[in-house]
């Protein structure tokens, strides 16, 4: 029997929705069909120009809440001059430091971005962030942080992040690999100043891919804000996705017995969970973003989510899957 679902429009969950820059800062991103969603159109005017679209089709929308990245290109650019041509006072801008783009613009570079979580490199990329940004900035993460990386143990970088937190803007990590829910928890027992340090978090959720889900309920339920990305597996949830995997199969037939497609019901599924703030589009074009827009406003029935979770993916797995992306 199908799953039933609504379509009836629920203005507060398009709220809860964010658009993430990461595939359209910069030429080169490690999800699919960006040929025919960018063509070949790819110079530094014409992303900006894309971008400039993609965010009057979100605020549009109803969506108030962008993240980008210092590695993400020319993204943080791009949303600067935005704002500057309009007056949106109300839109939060997120950004991360801590990966360096070096991809020289190339399709074809053989590294795109290098970490670095070093006191030097804040002190070298939090001005530009700061400069660009400006009062729109809410919120500013450690990209991807680690345990390994030092980032959720050195105190002197505590020290320069909780001068960021003092200014009224959230601190927090953006978190990725296997051992995601590790690196939550260490940084929810950062306190510097007598205040945690960390209340902010971009975790990595999907069906494929939940693994993170208990220490985001934990964060949020400590004070933090939870924001999902990468909610369709970089495409590997997306209509069309040419992924045999068992988990994919599974998620795409639960959405064909819905009667939605399948990065709809994943967004749904998403906003389902009571930790999260916001779910992040990734979305390189305005039908992408559509298409998720449509998917928050869906009231999906519990089983149907939880049904969703039964194609799970052993993490280490996904993880390895998706480093072996290839950046088009």
């Amino acid at each position: 029997m199908p799953h039933s679902t609504s379509s009836a429009p629920a203005q507060p969950d398009v709220l809860r929705l964010g658009l993430g820059l990461a595939a359209v800062g910069r030429p080169a991103y490690i999800t699919p069909g960006r040929s025919a969603d960018l063509g070949r159109g790819r110079a530094p005017e014409d992303l900006e120009r894309h971008t400039h679209g993609l965010l009057d089709a979100a605020v549009h929308a109803g969506i108030r809440y962008v993240d980008v990245a210092r590695s993400y290109g020319r993204a943080e650019e791009f949303v600067s001059t935005w704002l500057a041509a309009r007056d949106l006072c109300d839109v939060e801008v997120g950004s991360k430091w801590g990966y360096r783009y070096v991809g020289g613009w190339r399709l074809d570079a053989d590294v795109h971005e290098v970490k670095d979580h070093s006191v030097a490199a804040f002190h070298e990329q939090w001005p530009q962030t700061d400069r660009l940004l400006g009062a729109h900035l809410g919120r500013y993460l450690v990209h991807s942080a680690t345990l390994d990386t030092g980032a959720l143990t050195d105190p002197a970088l505590h020290r320069e992040l909780a001068r960021v937190r003092d200014r009224g803007i959230r601190v927090g990590i953006s978190t990725s690999g296997p051992q995601q829910a590790d690196a939550v928890r260490a940084a929810l027992d950062v306190v510097v100043g007598g205040a945690p340090l960390f209340t902010a978090f971009q975790v990595t959720w999907n069906p494929l891919e939940p693994s993170v889900g208990p220490l985001a309920a934990e964060a949020a339920d400590r004070g933090a804000q939870v924001v999902v990305k990468e909610a369709v597996a970089n495409g590997r949830l997306a209509p069309g996705t040419a992924d045999d995997a068992p988990g994919v199969r599974h998620v795409v037939g639960l959405a064909q017995e819905a009667g939605v497609p399948v990065d709809q019901l994943c967004v749904a599924v998403a906003l389902a969970q009571p930790w999260v703030w916001r779910v992040l589009s990734g979305a390189a074009t305005v039908e992408h973003l559509a298409s998720h827009v449509a998917g928050a406003r869906l009231d999906l029935r519990q089983d149907v989510v939880a049904e969703a979770l039964a194609a799970t993916e052993v993490p280490a797995a996904y993880w390895a899957a998706r480093s072996a992306r290839a950046w088009t």
